[in-house]
């Protein structure tokens, strides 16, 4: 995997912060459609209209006294996930993997009782995790049981596909592999590993760690340059799909491969990071200005996504 320096990088159309907020965020995203994608109670409702899949939503938590028809809810489930609806940046997502008689075994191997389990529903519902902390509500849905092949190459976490969307057409994308110093999260900031991909073919490019370039996966300990994402062209389908369900022109769709279910989406975010530029070693404002200069826009979320793979493929 070649490395490419900041500097080329700029030379090569590294889109800025400034940039992306004023000349992409703020023209083509209508302020109206943010609530859907800050909300992933609302977002999961909107993509089911068009064929998108999620995870299995289990029970909404809205009221205080709706917690303990959460206890009794979960008693018959080996695994689910708890997620506050407005939350952001993985914040306060409590994944469950099984039970240890009356403990719950969260994905690092913890155990935690079902007091400390409904004290989380408690903060959530007062806003602990949302974006500006206003009173919130808690979903829980099934648990994604990664694709294997994918989940060898990340540490405990369910590794995760994002796709920058631009008009409806998928121009960038990276998978982000959960680490130890990650806390096993697919979080960049706090350590996970950005791993940029072929458009054309879901391939792996790059790899990045803290922004510098990565061959291994410093835990599992296996090399990066041969992944290949399955149902790639699928997974592309379903990331135009959502600029039909939620009419945004710039976002970030989070996707992952479901052992049993294929490919389904986790959240969408309007307002997505940066990085994966340096995962993928290249810049988004060739991409971005290549749609913006389309005489004649593709209609259909299959066209978009097959004019993606022919145009945006660095094989």
């Amino acid at each position: 995997m070649g490395w490419i320096s900041p500097r080329r990088l700029n030379r090569l159309g590294m889109l800025n912060m400034n940039r992306r907020n004023v000349d992409f965020i703020a023209r083509y995203n209508e302020r109206s459609a943010y609530p859907l994608v800050d909300n992933k109670l609302k977002t999961k409702l909107a993509v089911a209209e068009y064929g998108v899949k999620t995870p299995k939503l289990l029970q909404v938590v809205q009221q205080q006294h709706e917690i303990s028809h959460f206890r009794e809810m979960a008693e018959d489930l080996g695994g689910f996930a708890i997620k506050p609806a407005k939350g952001s940046g993985g914040k306060g997502i409590t994944v469950i993997t099984g039970r240890d008689q009356d403990n719950y075994v969260k994905a690092s191997g913890a155990r935690i009782g079902s007091t400390e389990l409904q004290r989380h529903l408690t903060n959530i519902l007062a806003g602990l995790y949302s974006l500006a902390g206003t009173p919130d509500v808690a979903i829980v849905e099934s648990l994604v049981e990664s694709s294997p092949a994918l989940a060898k190459y990340s540490y405990q976490g369910v590794p995760d596909i994002r796709i920058v969307v631009f008009r409806g057409y998928p121009v960038m994308a990276m998978l982000r592999l959960a680490t130890k110093a990650s806390d096993g999260k697919a979080n960049l900031h706090q350590g996970a590993i950005g791993v940029g991909l072929d458009i054309g073919t879901g391939r792996s490019l790059n790899a990045v760690q803290f922004n510098r370039p990565v061959t291994l996966h410093p835990d599992t300990g296996l090399a990066i340059e041969n992944i290949r994402i399955e149902a790639w062209d699928q997974m592309l389908e379903m990331a135009s799909r959502c600029y039909e369900a939620t009419g945004l022109g710039y976002m970030g769709v989070d996707l992952v491969v479901d052992a049993n279910e294929g490919p389904l989406l986790l959240e969408l975010n309007a307002r997505p990071g940066l990085a994966i530029q340096m995962a993928n070693g290249r810049g988004l404002l060739p991409r971005l200005r290549t749609i913006e200069d389309l005489k004649r826009p593709h209609f259909t979320p299959q066209d978009r996504a097959e004019y993606a793979m022919e145009s945006f493929t660095t094989s």
